[in-house]
């Protein structure tokens, strides 16, 4: 006599895989937005050749702030890319939170390096999205 699984198993076995790979995808994510965005505050910091010069701009930090802004947010990101790895609960709210955070300093950075940040915000997006698109009974 053959027994099969019940549909709802599969169902629970199916949505936790879908949520598993959509963290993974989000720390990757993440691990790959707070790397570009150490090195992109690591550009600012030694060498400001990089990037546009902007003169009436509402934002007046100068390029090294903005540089030490983004090594923070990146070196964090970085960290809490890693808790997303080993599945903490505490990374999936630091998550969503340094990647609005990089989304803010990327959008008051345009005028600096315009593509490159809005780049990085779609990124960070995408990264939000996945880590809140996963309902936590799935997890």
């Amino acid at each position: 006599m053959a027994t099969s699984t019940p549909v709802h198993h599969r169902t629970s076995s199916t949505a936790q895989a879908a949520a598993a790979g959509l963290t993974v995808f989000a720390a990757v994510m993440l691990m790959i937005a707070g790397i570009m965005g150490f090195i992109r505050g690591l550009m600012a910091v030694l060498e400001d050749d990089v990037f546009l010069t902007t003169r009436d701009y509402v934002f007046q930090f100068d390029l090294t702030s903005w540089g030490w802004i983004h090594l923070i947010l990146g070196v964090v990101a970085i960290g809490v890319s890693a808790g997303l790895f080993v599945a903490m609960a505490w990374a999936r709210v630091l998550g969503v939170i340094i990647a609005g955070l990089l989304m803010i300093a990327n959008f008051l950075s345009i005028p600096y390096y315009p593509f490159w940040s809005l780049t990085l915000i779609a990124v960070n997006g995408f990264i939000i999205w996945g880590l809140c698109v996963v309902r936590r009974e799935d997890v």
